[in-house]
């Protein structure tokens, strides 16, 4: 390195062990593009002599070559790593960075100031205990600024630094930068941001960044570093009830079953009582198991595994508790999500939540409103667009042992992960359970499915057959229907048109609407299967991840989608209904094929050509597959 400790030469295990008792702070940098992030790490590491000398050297031609400061050391390269990071001179990844003084040890997050990369700095944001919002001097408090100030205050990171940047560039004005503290005072305090430091400095020149400038004499305050040396990491978890989820059944022999996982809250002791969630049983810890040997304590922040009296079930996701102050368990929530990805957040539709292990499917059932973070206004919402953030109900498929997220940022904090790609698409805070997940529980029936299917003498299914407007799907549906009640079978038809008269009269082709519609149809067939009944569904059913939905509501088996593929071309010449042209001529939003997308299955029980065979050989060989393949009976 360009600095070497003395005491590194003269006693390495002396520097270790020093080393190692240091506490360590996780803080980020975010603010408007181009306020000086990457340039303010750069100059932390560069003066915390934490950069060997080849990357000086490898510095100091960059900054030649592709620089912003005419030759000088341009510190933002060192953290700015992708080639169009440096291309634009902007930051788009998240940049992670490790640095240390003789007092502390850092991680460093440098986030994305483009509006474009919010999500990447939500990601930065999830771990941090201190936040770094600077505001460039010359420009005072922008929408980004507001807006990771607001998602700093939304993800309760306890520590805030407001660094006034670039006030070189002002003359180092006091009364600009007495401005700009009055301008964002007030906006803090309306999102609840009270405590908090702020600081004028000049990350490029180093004012106020490890010691007081002389630039700067009517400001009394710490430097950067030292404020951030100072600053407390220890919380109140350990001081609060016990909780462990689990991430792992370690169970390497038949003599040995533990549950290992990081204690995020509270302190456990060998013989206390725990709970374990959601499924309530309840034993006696018996060891605290680590790599090292066992435990008489274990505190919030360790990894350990516990071993307990009694065999219970316990699962990767469950929740270890203690027994006297268990959190809550519910499948139905209020919470704040920020949206993450490009295609919009629709109600209903399915997704997975991951809180913790633990994995559900879950839906947003109704978005209450969603925040202008200029003006903090609520707005009425139907949708979620990238990076907008709002406050939604959830519903999930099972029920969760959880906090709220101002309680345990473990077991309240969520990320939503879309369920055909699996990328992460949104990410949120648990305010509270709703009454109705608590007050509304299933009631046990005698007369059960196979009762009302041994009745009819047939098992129920459903055949759902999905395909342009225009494809053939109902009356392809109504010949197979005619050609199973001639054999005796017990069947219903769900057909798209017939249901907006009725149960769906209120919904639009929106793409909101179109999942709400293939929601309520789904249900509906759900509860005829149940009732013994052959169900055909009869819908343009545009999305995979709604058609998905609707198979996962039914039992192994009892699913047969049917594509009815009709090229868009073949579709629009046969336009019996006269909508193709109503959407051409742009009368008519929204229509499949013509503004809105089809989605194809693309791994169909059966599919039909209608270019290649009529509709009455389409429903022949449809019912023909469902003698062939399913067993009627039951």
């Amino acid at each position: 390195m360009a600095h070497q400790s003395a005491l590194i030469a003269e006693d390495i295990e002396a520097y270790l062990a020093a080393h190692e008792r240091k506490s360590l702070l996780r803080f980020l940098t975010c603010g408007s593009v181009d306020d000086g992030k990457s340039t303010l790490i750069g100059r932390l590491l560069y003066d915390s002599k934490m950069i060997f000398e080849d990357q000086l050297a490898a510095l100091e031609a960059d900054s030649k070559k592709v620089g912003t400061q005419g030759g000088d050391i341009d510190f933002a390269l060192l953290v700015d790593g992708l080639a169009a990071e440096r291309e634009q001179g902007i930051t788009i990844d998240v940049a992670y960075r490790f640095f240390s003084t003789d007092k502390r040890k850092f991680i460093v997050a440098d986030t994305p100031g483009h509006e474009q990369y919010t999500r990447n700095m939500v990601t930065g944001a999830s771990t941090a205990d201190a936040a770094v919002i600077l505001i460039d001097a010359r420009k005072g408090v922008l929408t980004q600024t507001r807006r990771h100030s607001y998602l700093v205050s939304l993800l309760g990171i306890r520590h805030v630094i407001l660094a006034v940047n670039k006030m070189d560039l002002v003359g180092w004005d006091r009364q600009v930068y007495d401005a700009i503290l009055q301008e964002y005072a007030e906006f803090a305090a309306q999102i609840g941001l009270t405590d908090y430091r702020a600081i004028p400095m000049s990350a490029l020149k180093g004012d106020n960044i490890t010691t007081a400038s002389q630039a700067a004499p009517w400001y009394d305050g710490p430097a950067l570093m030292p404020l951030l040396e100072s600053l407390p990491v220890e919380d109140d978890q350990r001081e609060k009830p016990f909780r462990m989820a689990v991430q792992w059944v370690n169970r390497p022999n038949l003599d040995f079953r533990g549950f290992s996982g990081l204690i995020s809250s509270g302190t456990v002791r060998p013989g206390d009582r725990i709970k374990a969630l959601p499924s309530g049983r309840e034993s006696t810890v018996e060891r605290i198991v680590t790599f090292r040997g066992d435990l008489d304590v274990a505190v919030a922040g360790q990894s350990v595994t516990l071993t307990l009296a009694d065999e219970i079930d316990i699962s990767r996701g469950d929740v270890i508790a203690e027994a006297g102050s268990p959190p809550p368990v519910a499948d139905q929530f209020e919470a704040t999500l920020v949206w993450m990805d490009d295609e919009a957040m629709l109600p209903g539709r399915p997704y997975l939540l991951k809180l913790g292990a633990r994995v559900v499917s879950a839906q947003v059932t109704e978005p209450k409103y969603k925040i202008n973070v200029n003006t903090l206004e609520r707005l009425a919402a139907k949708r979620l667009e990238l990076n907008e953030i709002g406050v939604c109900n959830l519903s999930l498929d099972a029920p969760i042992a959880f906090d709220a997220y101002a309680e345990n940022h473990d077991l309240g904090g969520f990320i939503l992960i879309d369920r055909l790609s699996n990328r992460t698409v949104g990410a949120g805070m648990l305010h509270f359970a709703l009454r109705r997940s608590q007050n509304i529980h299933w009631h046990a029936l005698d007369v059960d499915k196979a009762s009302r299917a041994a009745l009819k003498g047939q098992r129920g299914r459903v055949v759902w057959l999905t395909g342009l407007s225009g494809s053939g799907k109902s009356t392809i549906a109504n010949l197979v229907e005619k050609r199973l009640h001639a054999d005796g079978r017990h069947t219903y038809l769900l057909d798209g048109d017939n249901v907006r008269h009725g149960l769906n009269k209120d919904l639009g082709f929106t793409d909101e609407d179109r999942v709400e519609n293939i929601r309520r149809v789904a249900e509906v067939a759900k509860l005829m299967v149940d009732a013994g009944l052959i169900v055909l569904v009869s819908f343009i059913s545009p999305f995979r991840a709604e058609r998905r939905m609707a198979r996962e509501l039914q039992a192994d088996g009892d699913f047969v989608e049917v594509y009815v593929n009709t090229p868009l071309s073949v579709a629009e010449q046969r336009d019996v209904k006269g909508l193709y042209k109503k959407a051409r001529a742009g009368e008519l939003k929204n229509f499949t094929g013509i503004d809105s997308p089809y989605e194809a299955p693309e791994n169909a029980e059966i599919v039909i050509d209608t270019t290649a065979m009529t509709a009455a050989d389409a429903a022949e060989k449809i019912v023909a597959w469902l003698e062939g393949e399913l067993d009627y009976s039951i």
